[in-house]
């Protein structure tokens, strides 16, 4: 071997063990990159663990407070046990970072308090305290400190994955140059090699071309490790985004998703889950299955154990949207619930569990509910309005007759006093002719701006000696200007039949509130509520502390004849006439109820289009005239006793069957002076088109109508039309008189 072979021999030996050393370096290094990087991991966990003790606390301790159930406090004893070792745990893994020692330091007191709150919070419901558990939820105090604790916990597992991230790209670093090392170690030695073998041309040929092929090879495979890597790399930040995105779907979806084992344990459940159904990972369907009474759709029918979601999956059934009903043993209101199921399968095709998916279905069926019961009040009330006006044509007869004959009875007292009670039927049956169109909202209102305080405030004067002395009366109105667009004598008779109604709930006295505000119905609001406009409204509620009402009763509650009283207590149109009062109106109303704590119905009123009016003077007593009415009757024995009545007083009279005989008087030139109309008539027309026609023949033509039953001819949205002037029937005869009367003077022209 020559001397300058030697040198660079002894050159090359010197450079190999500085890159051995260096190799030996790095290679320390890397160990201690991938130390730390799973010190970080590590990290990571501890932080999940205490997250989820934390979490496991509050779910047990909101599990005690719904179900009272000693399970759960078990289970919050043993979470709180194992958060105090998790944060000290947790400490000092992070004890090399004072950032994050002094953060978790600043959780755990929070974290203690919150323990504190849920601890008394358990306490409370196990000793029923129902006014310190509303006290305590009313501060709030526990949602926000959790919401720190874990806006904490997500700070520092941003931190730590911040750290990872880094430590992963050092230690991948410090790979890739000790890679480098290593390759330009093997090439230096692979040069030395060639130095030594170059005594004869033709191993030094063959050591050439070894040395071209391992380089070729060497960047085929670097081009080959590159490629790799980079594929890797892709393929792993697809993964991270899809499960990413699989998780939040999986989170954020309002149906709750359950996946169990074969033997009904949960082994998967979303935030839904928990919300709706108390379901998480770990529990067993048949222990939570205790807690509830379950039934079919009907909400009557017990579901079997073998027709239950689980059972039926478990068996290798597919349904969707299976109805059930669950009523919680807590009293929490129960839920209608929509189920759908889809068995697991392993390799072999063998059942290895199961996804149900439930939908709370319990708004959309109570919208319905209320939809049908709606519906079919509206189907009575059509069916009452249209007895009504063959009713009242009885009682007019009836009652003018029987008027007239307790007047000439005052020698006979024994006829009078069987008049007398004819009579006193007759009103009573008007009175409940009047209830049945106030609730078929066929009753013409006269609405006007009414300020709804001072009313309140006139009607509860006329409510004490009404109610009694055991029943204490107390009003809440709400302060400043106030008015309503309504009939103010409809109002004060459903006040009052809402008052008598809670008088009877509070038969050792109690306490009536009269409440008044301001309000707004959203659209939420309004979709919960088929028959509700969103917009403003004025509130009137009407409060006691009875009774209450079961639900049954509550669906029932407006219905008439429907009451719980005693036979001979009560007719059953009170609160139907309430009803039919505030529909007419635009209105809405409400009732809200619990047997034993009492009753508060709620009238949604429209509010005032301006100030409240003035109400009109007292029109005094009218009595005859000797002017000539055109009398429009089709009932023969109404049109007899309405033209004797007039003819008593004074009038001359000229009468028709219908609307053709009364047209062909009016063309023929017949004079009179007013005509007496019913809006029902044969003869091709109404009484409100017999009218304009006769207008047009005798410009200025005064009319008064009459009707035991007003369709659309003269009221329109509920409301009388403007300048229209109606008599209704029954009435008696000084009614007659003064609204003739005042048909003459007052100029009610057709219209």
């Amino acid at each position: 071997m020559i001397p300058s072979q030697r040198v660079i021999l002894g050159a090359g030996l010197a450079i190999l063990l500085i890159i051995t050393a260096a190799s030996i370096g790095l290679d320390v290094k890397s160990r201690s990159d991938a130390a730390w990087v799973n010190h970080t991991i590590e990290v990571l966990k501890e932080i999940s663990d205490l997250r989820v003790q934390i979490r496991r606390a509050e779910s047990a301790a909101r599990g005690y407070e719904i179900y009272h159930t000693p399970g759960f406090s078990d289970d919050f004893q043993a979470a709180r046990s194992n958060i105090a070792p998790a944060l000290a745990d947790l400490k000092r893994a992070v004890r090399d970072n004072p950032d994050q020692v002094a953060l978790l330091e600043d959780t755990e007191p929070l974290v203690q308090r919150r323990l504190e709150i849920a601890a008394e919070a358990m306490r409370l419901r196990a000793e029923n305290d129902g006014a310190g558990i509303a006290a305590l939820q009313g501060k709030a105090e526990g949602r926000g400190l959790m919401e720190t604790v874990m806006a904490n916990l997500d700070r520092l597992s941003t931190q730590e994955d911040a750290l990872l991230a880094a430590r992963t790209a050092d230690s991948r670093r410090t790979g890739i140059v000790l890679l480098g090392i290593d390759v330009a170690g093997a090439v230096l030695i692979l040069l030395l090699v060639a130095l030594l073998l170059r005594e004869t041309r033709r191993t030094r040929v063959q050591l050439q071309s070894s040395l071209h092929e391992t380089q070729a090879a060497k960047e085929l495979l670097e081009a080959a490790v590159a490629e790799r890597t980079d594929h890797l790399v892709t393929a792993h930040d697809e993964l991270r985004l899809s499960v990413n995105v699989l998780q939040s779907t999986f989170r954020s979806m309002a149906e709750a998703v359950l996946v169990i084992d074969t033997e009904g344990d949960v082994l998967l459940s979303n935030p839904a889950a928990e919300r709706m159904l108390l379901h998480r990972a770990g529990m067993n369907l048949r222990n939570l299955r205790a807690l509830s009474d379950v039934f079919h759709g009907d909400g009557v029918t017990p579901l079997k154990s073998e027709e239950l979601p689980s059972t039926r999956v478990l068996r290798g059934d597919a349904f969707e949207e299976l109805e059930m009903v669950v009523r919680p043993h807590s009293g929490n209101p129960p839920r209608h619930l929509m189920i759908s199921g889809r068995p697991m399968r392993d390799a072999q095709g063998n059942v290895s569990g199961a996804v149900l998916v439930y939908h709370d279905a319990t708004t959309s069926r109570e919208t319905e509910r209320q939809l049908h019961q709606s519906q079919k009040l509206d189907a009575i009330g059509k069916l009452t309005g249209g007895v009504a006006h063959d009713f009242n044509n009885m009682l007019t007869v009836i009652s003018g007759n029987t008027e007239t004959l307790v007047t000439s009875l005052d020698q006979q007292p024994e006829l009078q006093r069987a008049a007398r009670l004819i009579d006193d039927a007759a009103e009573r049956c008007a009175e409940l002719i009047q209830h049945l169109l106030a609730f078929a909202r066929k009753q013409p209102l006269k609405p006007r701006d009414v300020e709804i305080n001072a009313a309140i405030t006139d009607i509860a004067k006329l409510l004490r000696p009404t109610l009694g002395e055991q029943i204490q009366i107390e009003s809440a109105l709400e302060q400043g200007p106030m008015t309503s667009h309504i009939d103010p004598s409809r109002l004060t008779n459903a006040v009052l039949n809402m008052a008598i109604n809670a008088r009877d709930a509070m038969p050792n006295g109690g306490k009536l509130l009269l409440e008044t505000h301001r309000v707004t119905l959203d659209e939420a609001y309004a979709q919960a509520n088929p028959d509700v406009r969103p917009g403003p409204y004025v509130m009137l509620a009407v409060s006691d502390n009875g009774t209450g009402m079961p639900p049954e009763v509550q669906e029932k509650a407006f219905e008439p004849f429907f009451t719980t009283k005693e036979v001979g207590k009560g007719s059953g149109l009170g609160l139907s006439m309430v009803y039919g009062f505030v529909k007419q109106s635009g209105g809405h109303i409400k009732i809200y109820s619990e047997e034993g704590h009492g009753t508060t119905i709620k009238l949604y009123l429209p509010p005032g289009e301006g100030p409240a009016e003035a109400t009109a003077p007292a029109v005094p007593a009218a009595a005859g005239g000797v002017e000539t009415i055109l009398v429009v009757e089709d009932d023969a024995l109404v049109r007899n006793f309405v033209t004797a009545q007039l003819q008593s007083l004074g009038y001359r009279t000229i009468a028709a069957a219908d609307s053709k005989a009364a047209l062909q008087l009016i063309e023929a030139g017949e004079a009179f002076d007013l005509l007496f109309t019913d809006i029902v008539i044969p003869g091709g027309i109404s009484g409100r088109e017999l009218a304009e026609k006769a207008a047009k023949i005798r410009p200025g033509l005064k009319v008064l109508y009459t009707s035991g039953y007003t369709d659309n001819a003269i009221v329109h949205q509920g409301k009388l039309d403007d300048g229209v002037m109606l008599l209704t029937k029954p009435y008696r005869r000084n009614q007659l008189a003064e609204m003739i009367r005042l048909a003459l003077s007052g100029g009610a022209t057709a219209r």
